[in-house]
């Protein structure tokens, strides 16, 4: 198997609130693809794309999947790369700002690694990570 492409889909309950934090966080829309029923933005240098669908509709269309409880459980962690130590805490306080929890604060994992974990207001996992 040798996808053309991969990107993410991710269900919300409020297409408007997920527009604003990602958008207050600066992500780029990738509005072609934005909807009554998602929006999408552009993650990273490469452009990867996380769509954001309306949990009711993706579960509608995904007819044999079931969704958990992004608030209590991970259903995936992605990571976003920091380019020092100084711009994983401005995220941080970014995020916050923006409506989003800082799970774990900015912290050291050892000599080299630094970072922190976010959520979203839907509860999807984000680590932020520094080496």
């Amino acid at each position: 198997m040798k996808p053309k492409m991969i990107w993410a889909n991710l269900a919300v309950a409020d297409l408007d609130r997920t527009q604003k934090f990602y958008t207050d966080l600066g992500f780029k829309p990738n509005n072609p693809h934005s909807s009554d029923q998602l929006v999408s933005f552009f993650f990273g240098d490469h452009d990867f794309v996380i769509h954001f669908f309306l949990k009711e509709v993706i579960q509608n269309n995904l007819k044999e999947m079931k969704f958990g409880d992004s608030q209590a459980s991970n259903e995936i962690i992605f990571t976003l790369s920091a380019e020092s130590a100084e711009q994983a805490d401005q995220w941080a306080q970014e995020v916050e700002k923006a409506g989003g929890t800082v799970i774990s604060p900015p912290e050291s994992f050892g000599p080299g690694y630094y970072g922190f974990v976010f959520a979203d207001p839907d509860g999807h996992k984000f680590n932020v990570f520094h080496m």
